[in-house]
């Protein structure tokens, strides 16, 4: 037996109704009455890093990746609403897709993943 796919992601906020309903509205995960999320079946990526990396904050120790489908426009939408939108060409290549970075209204880090067009 093994595992076949995460099935939740838990974490302490100062404000967890106020932070459900931000992820809810801005990228879409969790649902307004708590029942699971449906997302598409997809790649996910398990990787533990070193304690000195600095692929992410290192005040935090984990950042969440979601993967996403039209990135433009997602980003344009967070840079409307007041999101910081963190980008960086060397981050993209045609074999892994493209990525941007915010945080959460609690400072939490977010990966946005577009994987590559198949």
């Amino acid at each position: 037996m093994a595992a076949v796919g995460i099935g939740g992601f838990f974490f302490r906020s100062d404000a967890p109704e106020a932070l459900m309903a931000w992820y809810r509205e801005y990228l879409g995960v969790g649902t307004a009455d708590g029942s699971p999320w449906q997302q598409q079946a997809g790649p996910t990526v398990f990787m533990p890093f070193p304690r000195d990396s600095g692929y992410f904050p290192a005040d935090r120790s984990w950042m969440l990746n979601l993967r996403v489908e039209g990135l433009d426009a997602l980003l344009a939408r967070l840079r409307a609403a007041g999101v910081d939108v963190t980008t960086d060409p060397s981050w993209d290549t045609a074999e892994t897709g493209r990525f941007a970075r915010i945080h959460d209204p609690e400072g939490n880090p977010v990966e946005l993943w577009e994987p590559p067009a198949d």
